[in-house]
């Protein structure tokens, strides 16, 4: 008779839902702005891609526009660390466009840190790469519960969310 294992897994996922809502609050608040009247701004976004595209026409306007989407964002449960923003670049009649990628998923290279961070708790687990997530398992629930605090407490550079405990 093999000892019981207990487990959860490691992920990062974004609500595209929560996003999108998020985008629709900020446009409402883009067309309301009196220091945006009359200024060609846009704040679009393609789920499909996972991609928000802010347009406008000038640096200061553009930090406004990242503000009210990160603010937004926040407000709808929507980690800030889920958005990379690309570097801004020039485009038609001199206006700036910038677009923030949504990242779901743990990338390889995010996943061998954790890994290691894993390793680095001094706990009885085990813990395995599985497509873009990380199954943590043990024999003791404690030793689980200790391992998801801690995590909790990291300053990682993309939102973990903890899944499926069993």
């Amino acid at each position: 008779m093999g000892k019981q294992m207990f487990s959860f897994d490691i992920v990062s996922e974004v609500d595209l839902q929560e996003v999108d809502n998020a985008v629709n609050q900020a446009k409402k608040e883009l067309f309301n702005r009196y220091d945006f009247k009359g200024s060609k701004s846009s704040i679009d976004y393609n789920r499909d891609e996972k991609k928000i595209t802010l347009i406008t026409t000038d640096d200061f306007k553009l930090r406004a526009l990242k503000d009210i989407i990160l603010t937004r964002a926040v407000k709808r449960g929507v980690s800030v660390k889920a958005l990379k923003f690309g570097e801004p670049e020039k485009v038609f009649g001199g206006n700036l466009k910038q677009v923030a990628e949504i990242t779901t998923g743990i990338p390889r290279d995010k996943a061998k840190e954790l890994v290691k961070t894993i390793k680095g708790l001094d706990l009885k687990l085990q813990s395995q790469i599985e497509g873009d997530k990380i199954r943590v398992s043990s024999p003791k629930k404690d030793d689980l519960q200790v391992a998801i605090q801690r995590l909790k407490g990291l300053d990682f550079s993309i939102p973990l969310n903890f899944d499926n405990y069993r």
